[in-house]
């Protein structure tokens, strides 16, 4: 890892919380792409899925998410059940973000793809008991998306179209159907 990535993860504890949004942004966008650096942090931000600030499990799930493109070991076929975990947190922001970012594990191969779309699937059609289930359910239907317009796969469109006709409020199932406008 190089001394400027290595500073911005240091300044994710700044006292100034502009200086940790920028080290965040700076640490997103270089996770944007295959880095060789991932596993000096991956043990350490696995841990911070449990931490008591919601903050630090937020930016753990999301960078976990983001190196899992950087993961030629496949730690994530066993480490996915604790980044999902999150996507549940109590406190719903932290659970959001969670979620936004977990389409980006199934960019790391055919497993790890089959792992989010199932995982997706079930809670899709099974966790209408959630509160502000219809949000989460958005946020999958983008997550597929964003997962479509990368891999070009067409059973993932496929599966989204699927969960979409579920979707038994109108209301619901015409926002949802929007993100697949221009497919």
């Amino acid at each position: 890892m190089n001394g400027t990535i290595k500073a911005y993860f240091e300044e994710l504890y700044a006292a100034d919380k502009n200086v940790q949004y920028e080290a965040y942004n700076q640490i997103m966008i270089a996770i944007d792409n295959k880095v060789d650096w991932a596993y000096e942090v991956w043990d350490e931000l696995k841990e911070s899925l449990k931490h008591k600030d919601n903050h630090e499990r937020s930016r753990a799930a999301q960078f976990l998410c983001g190196l899992a493109k950087s993961d030629p070991e496949n730690r994530m076929l066993q480490d996915f059940s604790s980044v999902w975990e999150v996507t549940k947190d109590k406190k719903f922001v932290t659970a959001r973000h969670s979620l936004q970012s977990i389409w980006k594990i199934g960019l790391a191969g055919s497993e790890q793809k089959a792992l989010v779309l199932d995982h997706f699937s079930n809670r899709f059609i099974n966790g209408t008991d959630e509160k502000n289930y219809t949000l989460i359910r958005f946020d999958m239907i983008q997550g597929l998306r964003n997962l479509y317009d990368v891999l070009n796969d067409e059973g993932i469109k496929k599966l989204a179209l699927d969960l979409i006709e579920k979707e038994e409020d109108v209301k619901y199932k015409k926002k949802y159907t929007a993100v697949w406008k221009n497919t």
